[in-house]
């Protein structure tokens, strides 16, 4: 065995720059929040779709 073993969702950390300030920025799948003033791109931007709430390990009815 080699290594830590590679999360299930295989989610990739992406960077780009905030629209708003211009400040570089990282994010998951392309879901990105900036730190500096409060921009978030919408969800449905992202690189692949999101778990359903069933499907979701931290939903409360899981």
């Amino acid at each position: 065995m080699t290594g830590s073993p590679t999360p299930p969702d295989h989610s990739e950390i992406t960077r780009t720059e905030c629209t708003k300030c211009g400040t570089e920025i990282y994010g998951i799948d392309g879901r990105y929040a900036c730190p500096h003033c409060g921009w978030v791109n919408h969800w449905s931007e992202g690189h692949r779709l999101l778990p359903a709430a069933g499907e979701d390990t931290d939903h409360p009815g899981h």
